[in-house]
C-alpha cells in the first residue's frame, strides 16, 4: 500500500473513534406528522418522499434485505429494538458476517417476515416502539406510506446500491441514515473506509500488462439461494477491483449486471484459466452443486481451470443482499490468487477479520468458514 493509501486508512481508523456517537442535527423543524407528535426534521427518502423524523432517535427497527446490515456498518446495533424473520430463524445459505459478529440479533423480538413483509400488528406490540422504521426492498410488502399511516411511525426508505455501478446509491443510503441517527461522522468513516480498500486493490493491480492477467469466472454465486456453476456476476465486484480479466464482463455497451445464469456451452467457449466459486453452492444437494458439477460432467473436463487444478473458494457475497464486507474480503484473496506477487504482504483471512471488526464490530470469517468445509480461501480439487 503506498504513502497515500496508508494516510488514507489512518484518517478513517480516526473517523471510526466516532463510533455510535452522536452529532448534532442539521435540519429544519418542521410541522409534525400526523400519529408523531415528537417529530422535529424532515429528510427526504430514497423514494423522494418527505419524511418527518423525531429530533433524536434512539429507537429504529430495519426492514428489507442488507436494512439490519447498514445499521450494524453504522454502530447502531444498541438501537434496534426488533428484527424480521430471517435475523431469527435463518436461511438458506445464512453466510452474513454483521450477524455472525452480533449474534444477539437471533434474540430479538420479529416485528415481520423477511424481504419487507412487515407486520403493523407486531410492530404496534413492540415495546419499546421503534421511532423510525428504515427500509429497503421497497418493491416488496407493504408500501411505505401504508406502514407509515398504519403504525404512525416514520418510515424512511433506502436504495440498498452495491459497491461498483450503484455505489452512489449506497453512499447516499449511509449518509441518510446516518442523518437520522445523528452519526454522520460514523457514516462518513464507513464511506471513507469503502474508498480506501478499493483503492488500495485498483492500485497494487493498475499496472499490469492485459497479458499478466489470467482470465477468470465465479461460479456457483449465490442470489435468492444456491446456485451450480452456471451461476455467475457479469459485473463482480472483486473481479473489478483488481482489474481481473473476468470472461463473463458484461461489453461496453451492456449493462453491468449482478446476477447471469449462462449456459453450459459458454462456460466452455470462454475457458477460463482461473475459477472461483461461491461456497454457498454446497447448500444445494450432491450432484447439483458448482463442485460436484465441474467433477462429473464431462463437458467441464476440458477446462483450462479443471485440469490445471485452478479453482478456488470465495465467501457467498450474496446473503440477505450483498455483504460488503465479504466483497472486499473476497478481492484481497482473489489478488492473492492471481497477483501473488502484488499481494505477497496480505494475508487474506486476517484482512477479512480486520474488515469485519470495522465494520461489524466483531470478527465472522474464521467462524462462517467452519459452515463450508473450510473451503473459502482454499483451493479446491475437483479431479
Amino acid at each position: 500500500m503506498n504513502l497515500s493509501a496508508r494516510r488514507g486508512m489512518g484518517v478513517v481508523l480516526v473517523l471510526a473513534l466516532a463510533w455510535g456517537a452522536d452529532a448534532a442535527p442539521l435540519f429544519a423543524t418542521p410541522t409534525p406528522m400526523p400519529g408523531q407528535a415528537r417529530a422535529g426534521r424532515n429528510v427526504v427518502d430514497a423514494e423522494g418522499r418527505n419524511v418527518a423524523v423525531p429530533e433524536n432517535v434512539e429507537r429504529v427497527i430495519g426492514s428489507g434485505a442488507g436494512c439490519l446490515r447498514l445499521l450494524t456498518y453504522l454502530g447502531a446495533q444498541r438501537r434496534i429494538v426488533a428484527v424480521d424473520s430471517l435475523e431469527v430463524r435463518g436461511s438458506p445459505i445464512d453466510a452474513r458476517p454483521y450477524a455472525m459478529a452480533n449474534p444477539q440479533f437471533k434474540k430479538f423480538p420479529i416485528f415481520g417476515e423477511f424481504r419487507g413483509y412487515d407486520s403493523p400488528e407486531l410492530i404496534a406490540g413492540l415495546d419499546p416502539q421503534p421511532q423510525v422504521i428504515f427500509r429497503t426492498s421497497n418493491q416488496r410488502g407493504q408500501d411505505p406510506d401504508q406502514l407509515q399511516g398504519k403504525t404512525g411511525i416514520p418510515v424512511v426508505t433506502l436504495d440498498y446500491g452495491n459497491l461498483t455501478y450503484a455505489r452512489a446509491s449506497l453512499d447516499r443510503s449511509l449518509r441518510l441514515m446516518g442523518r437520522v441517527l445523528g452519526l454522520e461522522q460514523r457514516a462518513e468513516a464507513v464511506i471513507a473506509y469503502f474508498n480506501d480498500l478499493e483503492q488500495d486493490l485498483r492500485q497494487r493491480t493498475r499496472d499490469l500488462a492485459a497479458a499478466a492477467r489470467p482470465s477468470c469466472y465465479i461460479g456457483g454465486l449465490g442470489m435468492s439461494g444456491p446456485h451450480g456453476v452456471q451461476s455467475t456476476e457479469p459485473s463482480h465486484a472483486p473481479f473489478v477491483f483488481v482489474n481481473a480479466k473476468n470472461v463473463a464482463a458484461p461489453s461496453a455497451t451492456e449493462k453491468p449486471s449482478s446476477h447471469a445464469m449462462v449456459a453450459k456451452e459458454q462456460l466452455v467457449f470462454w475457458d477460463p484459466e482461473v475459477i472461483f466459486i461461491d461456497v454457498s453452492t454446497l447448500r444445494l444437494g450432491v450432484g447439483e452443486n458448482a463442485l460436484d458439477q465441474l467433477r462429473s460432467d464431462p463437458s467441464h473436463e476440458s477446462l483450462a481451470a479443471v485440469r490445471g487444478g485452478r479453482i478456488y473458494g470465495l465467501f457467498p457475497n450474496v446473503s440477505y443482499a450483498q455483504n460488503y464486507e465479504t466483497v472486499f474480503a473476497n478481492a484481497y484473496y482473489v489478488g492473492k490468487v492471481l497477483y501473488p506477487r502484488l499481494f505477497e504482504d496480505v494475508d487474506p483471512m486476517a484482512k477479512a477479520e480486520q474488515i469485519c471488526r470495522f465494520l461489524n464490530g466483531g470478527p465472522a470469517f474464521e467462524q462462517l468458514n467452519k459452515r463450508f468445509d473450510g473451503l473459502a480461501f482454499s483451493r479446491i480439487t475437483v479431479r
